[in-house]
């Protein structure tokens, strides 16, 4: 009898389960419950649309200059004007350096080639002994300098018939501009001396 009575109830409740799953399938708003997209993708989508916004907001409200400085990287002309002294200094030693080594190296295709005559390979070399000598001298003294009068910084460059030294301080006497002269004298002794004070702001 109890067992009579379990397998009734169980057969009610398939009974029951059959006939639910039958209505959900057929009711009409089965098709609405498909049509909702998944959390997750409309979160995603929502994402992304929010970071092109940001995107296309922020390409609208960028900076022009910062736009210029961007493109004008390929093409930098240094101004020196915005450099620090020692700035400066590293600057013009570096331009100084790049120039006499394009200079060698278009002496030594001089030397090496083999349509150049033997006097202006003997030219060609002469030069590079200038250049080499010269580059020397202008270490020689801005060492020289430091050493006797405590500079900061000296920057010596030979050019044509003149040798300008440019010297960090906080200031420059007449009696440590006419010495520094003086040693450049004995240094370059064919060249003109003139001596120029870089204060350090």
């Amino acid at each position: 009898m109890v067992l009579r009575k379990q397998t009734v109830w169980l057969i009610t409740m398939l009974s029951l389960l059959i006939v639910l799953s039958v209505y959900y399938l057929m009711s009409p708003g089965s098709e609405e419950v498909a049509l909702i997209p998944d959390e997750d993708e409309e979160r995603q989508e929502q994402i992304e649309g929010d970071e092109n916004q940001e995107e296309s907001e922020g390409d609208s409200t960028s900076d022009p200059q910062t736009e210029t400085s961007a493109e004008s990287d390929l093409d930098v002309d240094v101004s020196t004007d915005e450099l620090s002294p020692h700035e400066l200094f590293t600057t013009i030693r570096l331009e100084k350096e790049d120039a006499r080594s394009e200079m060698k190296e278009q002496l030594s295709s001089i030397v090496a080639s083999s349509s150049a005559t033997t006097e202006e390979k003997n030219e060609a070399m002469e030069e590079m002994y200038a250049l080499q000598t010269s580059a020397q001298k202008e270490m020689i003294l801005e060492e020289m300098i430091k050493q006797e009068k405590g500079f900061q910084d000296v920057l010596v460059r030979t050019d044509e018939e003149v040798v300008q030294i440019r010297v960090i301080a906080e200031e420059l006497s007449k009696t440590d501009a006419n010495h520094i002269m003086q040693l450049a004298r004995d240094e370059f002794n064919e060249l003109e001396p003139r001596v120029r004070l870089q204060e350090d702001a």
